[in-house]
Parts: C-alpha cells; sequence; structure tokens
C-alpha cells in the first residue's frame, strides 16, 4: 500500500470531528449553558475547501457565520487513546474555519434536531495548508485571529478553551475510533459574525501561517431546497 501524504490529510482523511462551545465567551455570545463536557458534531470531507476557491453561502440561509478554530491532524489513530499519550497521535495542525448557517443551526435547535443542515454543507470548513507538529510547540497557547474586509472580528487565544486538546482527543476516541488524516476543529473564541457575498476573509495563527478567502454565492440550481 503507498504511504498516504499526511500534508495533503483533506485528500483522504475520512472525517471531521467539531467541538462546539469549547470557548466560554463564545457560549455567552450564543447565549449558550457551558458545557460540563465537549458537545461534539461532524462534517463530512466534502467540505473542506482550499485556498484559491470560494466560500459558498448555501441557497437556504441567510445568516452565514465565520468561526475561527484551530484544528488538530491525527497521524496515529486509536480509540479510548489515554490523556497521558493523547499528543503522540498528533502529526500537525491547520488553521480552520467552521461555516455555520446560523439561522438554521438556530431553527435546528429550537426543533431539537441535529445541526447537520447548518454545519456540513459543502465549503463549510476552509483550510490552510499542513502545519507540522513542531511549529506549534505548544497548542495550548495559539492566538487566533479573523477578519472580514481588513475589519477585525475575532481575536483570541487556544488557552482560553474549555476542553485541552489531550482531553479532547481522549474523550473523543471512547466513542469514535480516531484515524490517520482525521481534523478535530477544537472550537472558536468569541466574536462571531455575519459574512455576505463578496466579503473578503483573512484569519491567521499569530507568527505561524495565515489564509484567505472570498465568500460566493451557492448557483441555483433546477431544484432548489428550502430549509423547512
Amino acid at each position: 500500500m503507498t504511504a498516504r501524504n499526511i500534508s495533503r490529510f483533506w485528500e483522504w482523511g475520512r472525517k471531521i470531528i467539531c467541538v462546539g462551545r469549547n470557548y466560554a465567551d463564545h457560549a455567552k455570545e450564543l447565549k449558550n449553558a457551558i458545557p460540563a463536557e465537549p458537545v461534539l458534531f461532524l462534517k463530512p470531507p466534502s467540505a473542506y475547501v482550499r485556498e484559491g476557491s470560494a466560500i459558498l453561502v448555501p441557497l437556504y440561509t441567510s445568516n452565514l457565520h465565520h468561526e475561527v478554530e484551530l484544528g488538530v491532524v491525527i497521524g496515529k489513530g486509536g480509540t479510548a487513546i489515554p490523556q497521558s499519550s493523547a499528543m503522540e497521535h498528533v502529526a500537525g495542525y491547520a488553521l480552520c474555519l467552521d461555516m455555520t448557517a446560523r439561522d438554521i443551526q438556530d431553527e435546528c435547535k429550537s426543533k431539537g434536531l441535529p445541526w447537520t443542515l447548518a454545519k456540513a454543507f459543502n465549503t463549510s470548513c476552509p483550510i490552510s495548508e499542513f502545519i507540522p507538529k513542531e511549529r506549534i510547540p505548544d497548542p495550548g497557547n495559539v492566538k487566533l485571529w479573523l477578519k472580514v474586509n481588513d475589519q477585525l472580528r475575532q481575536s483570541g487565544c487556544t488557552s482560553h478553551m474549555i476542553f485541552s486538546i489531550p482531553y479532547l482527543i481522549s474523550y473523543i476516541s471512547d466513542f469514535i475510533t480516531l484515524e490517520e488524516g482525521d481534523l478535530i476543529l477544537t472550537g472558536t473564541p468569541q466574536g462571531v459574525s455575519a459574512v455576505t457575498e463578496h466579503d473578503e476573509l483573512q484569519a491567521g495563527i499569530e507568527n505561524v501561517i495565515t489564509m484567505s478567502f472570498r465568500v460566493d454565492r451557492q448557483s441555483e440550481t433546477k431544484d432548489t431546497y428550502k430549509a423547512k
């Protein structure tokens, strides 16, 4: 079997596991309770989008939000991974956005329904280049930022995460086997807000990497889906 290139994990990785409400200030800004344990949801690999391609606003939303996050790329799989050895399973990192159809999410939450339409659509997971593990020696103290049209919207530090990366890896792997190439989105700091067609998004990890994306509208199709 040909060895897979972890630096292009988005081409073959099998799942994106996301952590919601992992920064207290973000939970509060959306009027959510501070969680006692991680809130998890999934995105499919088809959610990935790379620089040079646009973030597409789904036809069924009128309130698309940005959420900047540190992504953890799994390099060694496992089940029931102890916290003490969790970082041995990390190959590296990526700067990520969790694009969220907030109006659809609010509607789903009010009905007790899953968030899939709000979180898992095509281009809902913009990512940077792969960041080797050694370039971020302390992932628990990383500064993240995001600008929309050169205006700062989000600025935060992973030191404010409720659940640490080793804890998340251990917790997730108790329920979902982690595999090489999987991506864990670790949550977003406060400052999320709406973006619209033609907006330019810039995001960065201080002193490590930056990335830019343009927002476009999804093309009309013959049978346009209307969220109920």
